[in-house]
């Protein structure tokens, strides 16, 4: 571990950032001077490049690989192994994923101490397939970071783009259009721009039976259970959940039967476009048109939200443009979903 620094050593700015267990794998608030950081690297156990800190409280065994920048550690709280050349950092890293710490298992214990971690047991191959498997999770865990940028980096355009392409409170014109669209947004009712709503039914699940039943395990991505019923919900229909815990969240482009628990209103025009407008508005619905009272209701929802609409075809235009969008987002967290998947079942038969 680092030496002690102690707490009137640091300051709020300063030239070498000093992580606590606090801001470890984050960004430093407290820094320390040059000339400490470089007598203390001089004199005392420093982390060499390709080491791995390891959290040794709070998230016990997180894991931070040091890339050689300028940085000091909180001693104790985050620690490091000196080892010999019988076995490589890069084993080390996944080995680390896994890992049962020796004499913390079903404690409450909130710390590692250097017994635990010197008493923990480790198999270990030859170096050859160590390197090996270091460069096989290397990879995975680059992939695995790549579609982690590119579902949030698509996460936010479509965010930045809600706000471009509809208009501001109480605004008739959004800040961006698509071509030859000029007419003024018309604020209506929502239950102006729908044909009809209806409440779902409890139903019994049947074997045999070929309709999927639509209820929040199945809309949240569990397993449809399948009913012997009509189905009452096209992937146009936008669906709310009114009752509940969770009551306001919106789903669309499901069909099947609707679960007791759902609401769906049938679109007059696009349902893509109303989608996203009741989505966009998913947390204002959940604060204002909810009862505070348990079992929470959404209430009168129809009745009083007001929705901004432009011409039916520029509905549609921007509907469809979002449905190719959220496709493309949902595509890249299935990937990541997978390639998680993917990791964890190679760590749970790769090592012992």
């Amino acid at each position: 571990m680092n030496k002690r620094i102690f707490k009137d050593e640091t300051s709020t700015i300063g030239e070498i950032p000093f992580y606590k267990i606090g801001t470890f794998g984050g960004k430093a608030d407290a820094f320390i001077t040059r000339k400490k950081y470089e007598e203390y690297k001089k004199k005392y156990p420093y982390p060499q490049k390709g080491n791995l800190l390891i959290s040794a409280s709070g998230s016990i065994g997180r894991i931070i690989e040091y890339n050689g920048e300028e940085a000091y550690y909180q001693d104790s709280n985050i620690v490091w192994l000196d080892h010999d050349n019988t076995i490589l950092d890069v084993f080390l890293k996944p080995t680390y994923e896994i890992i049962k710490w020796d004499g913390i298992e079903g404690t409450t214990i909130k710390r590692l101490y250097n017994k635990n971690i010197l008493n923990t047991v480790i198999y270990k191959p030859t170096i050859d397939e160590q390197r090996k498997l270091g460069k096989l999770f290397i990879i995975l865990n680059n992939t695995i970071q790549l579609h982690e940028r590119k579902y949030e980096e698509l996460t936010l355009i479509k965010k930045a783009l809600l706000q471009k392409l509809f208009p501001k409170k109480d605004g008739f014109k959004p800040e961006v259009r698509y071509k030859n669209f000029n007419d003024a947004w018309e604020q209506r009712k929502l239950g102006e721009v729908i044909i009809s709503e209806h409440k779902g039914k409890v139903k019994s699940i049947m074997k045999g039976g070929n309709t999927n039943y639509l209820e929040t395990n199945y809309l949240n991505g569990g397993t449809a259970q399948k009913v012997d019923a009509i189905a009452d919900v096209s992937k146009d229909d936008v669906l709310i959940l009114w009752d509940g815990s969770k009551a306001g969240t919106i789903y669309h482009g499901f069909e099947g039967a609707l679960g007791s628990t759902l609401k769906a209103y049938v679109p007059k025009y696009s349902g893509d476009f109303l989608y996203q407008i009741l989505k966009k508005n998913q947390d204002k619905i959940y604060q204002s048109y909810r009862t505070p009272n348990i079992p929470h209701v959404i209430k009168n929802f129809t009745e009083k939200f007001n929705v901004s609409i432009p011409t039916i075809i520029e509905q549609q235009e921007i509907g469809d443009f979002f449905k190719q969008l959220d496709s493309l987002i949902t595509l890249h967290r299935r990937k990541l979903e997978k390639l998680k998947q993917l990791k964890k079942f190679l760590l749970q038969n790769m090592f012992i």
